[in-house]
């Protein structure tokens, strides 16, 4: 790509990388950016857990990169206490910024001995000066991860972490032109607490919050409040699946939000997303691979006009390593508005020859200055149609881009089908197993009453054969007893008889002695 000729020939909805000369500022994350006059501003961030205080200037011109330096407001003291020429701001990470005028107007973030009370700080870019902001009013705590929003000269600030690392959900305004603060009372249920989200502004009735993070999960709702009734509500989403992500960037053109980057800390997103606010559909516009710089946490994306074509601008990021490499996207037009025919600078022309055609048919009497008229929106017609030619041809590229992308998702659905077809034919396989076990189970319980009521029978019997055991020992009691008295009986018998046979033989010796 030419330095000086990047804009041609770009695709619409696409990333490039741009051949930035020179050298390039410090990779980074968290930081902020805005362009201001076709130049890209990135303030602070965060690198090796290190605060960044420096500006970073890209032109758009001529895509070199340069260091701005200001010069401290009177009542401002610098950190080395010169009141000259710094580099910047306080070393500054996790804030947020926005474009006000010729003025960089920096909310918050995490600011080494800072107050209790969230800091504004002002970069002038016609004076190139820099102040922090008196504020009035409900001043809100210190915070960073919060998301801030122009709405007119007043910006709305959302959520966040304190110091303390407590998450916030509150709702705060800051008048720019009187630096006062207001605390927004809403009804309803609002958006969870959270910090590394987005939000726009939508139609001038509508503030929309996407994603973010706890300090457990990960976002990927859409909440919305209407400013004419302030009431949160989580309406019904169309289109692309959106995956939890924080530390995305977000820019509006129109009615459509452009998210880019962001992660879960395990994996970046790939996807660039694009909510069509009117219809609440997102579409996944284009994606990159899982490592490009364009899938980081703590991305920035800005919006830059040059000679009335848009383009938007992403810097930065950490995807496991840091980044400074720039991206643009030429974004397609998407005005929805008027029928899609009428979009086609082609057709736009064929309408007017077909107008043209008919004026001059119902014209009786031309004079000069009519045909030179005529002469002339030829030529612009021709212009036009020529115009219409490269748009056909864009167009025609991008349809054989989509057939070929549509051919590729049939492919993957067939592929889905017979892996469909194969998981079914495997439920049925494990269904039929299923029920050969249900049955065997209920065989086996069968089994289990059976044997049931055997143990029942058992234990019965156990308990009868306990008391014949008791009966058997009181009948072997009985026998012993019995049989202790007869030998005491036949004890008693013999000592009669031997008496007796004693007395027969000595019955001799007794009648003699006289």
């Amino acid at each position: 790509m030419d330095v000086d000729n990047w804009r041609w020939g770009l695709a619409y909805d696409q990333w490039v990388a741009l051949p930035v000369s020179g050298s390039r500022p410090a990779a980074r994350y968290k930081h902020a950016a805005a362009v201001v006059d076709q130049k890209l501003y990135i303030v602070g961030g965060s690198r090796n857990g290190r605060y960044l205080s420096d500006i970073q200037v890209l032109d758009l011109g001529n895509l070199s990169w340069s260091s701005l330096k200001l010069q401290i407001n009177p009542g401002v003291e610098s950190s080395e206490g010169n009141g000259g020429l710094v580099e910047s701001l306080p070393p500054i990470a996790g804030h947020s910024m926005v474009k006000w005028d010729k003025k960089l107007v920096v909310l918050g973030g995490n600011l080494k001995g800072s107050s209790d009370r969230i800091m504004v700080h002002c970069v002038d870019l016609e004076t190139q000066t820099w102040s922090v902001l008196e504020t009035s009013g409900n001043v809100p705590i210190a915070r960073a991860g919060h998301s801030a929003t122009l709405f007119g000269s007043k910006i709305i600030m959302f959520g966040g972490e304190n110091s303390s690392r407590n998450l916030l959900n509150d709702l705060h305004v800051l008048d720019l032109e009187t630096l006062t603060w207001d605390v927004v009372e809403a009804k309803l249920t609002p958006p969870a607490p959270r910090f590394d989200h987005t939000t726009a502004v939508h139609a001038e009735n509508y503030l929309l919050v996407f994603g973010g993070c706890s300090h457990s999960t990960f976002f990927s709702d859409l909440h919305v409040l209407d400013f004419r009734t302030m009431e949160w509500s989580q309406p019904q989403i169309q289109g692309d699946l959106v995956t939890p992500r924080a530390g995305h960037a977000g820019i509006t053109i129109d009615e459509n939000w452009y998210i880019v980057g962001g992660g879960d800390n395990k994996n970046g997103c790939p996807e660039t997303m694009v909510l069509n606010m009117s219809k609440l559909s997102w579409l996944a516009l284009t994606s990159v691979k899982q490592r490009e710089p364009l899938a980081s946490e703590g991305i920035s994306i800005s919006l830059a006009t040059i000679e009335q074509e848009k383009y938007l601008v992403a810097f930065g990021g950490y995807n496991g390593r840091y980044n400074n490499e720039v991206f643009i996207m030429r974004p397609k037009p998407r005005d929805s508005s008027r029928p899609k025919i009428f979009q086609s600078p082609a057709a736009a022309a064929a309408a007017a020859s077909v107008t043209a055609a008919y004026a001059l048919a119902k014209t009786e009497k031309l004079d000069l200055a009519r045909i030179e008229d005529g002469v002339s929106k030829r030529k612009e017609e021709k212009q036009s149609q020529s115009n219409g030619a490269i748009e056909l041809e864009a167009m025609r590229e991008e349809k054989a881009k989509l057939e070929l992308t549509l051919s590729e998702v049939q492919g993957e659905n067939s592929k889905l089908r017979e892996e469909i077809g194969k998981v079914n034919n495997t439920h049925a396989e494990l269904f039929k197993e299923l029920q050969s076990v249900q049955g065997q189970l209920i065989a086996e319980r069968s089994r289990c009453f059976k044997l049931e009521a055997q143990i029942a029978e058992i234990q019965k019997l156990l308990e009868s054969m306990q008391s014949i055991e008791n009966e058997v020992q009181l009948l072997r009691e009985q026998k012993s007893a019995l049989e202790k008295q007869m030998e005491a009986a036949s004890s008693v018998q013999r000592q009669g008889s031997g008496r007796v046979w004693r007395w027969i033989a000595g019955s001799p010796g007794v009648a003699a002695s006289p």
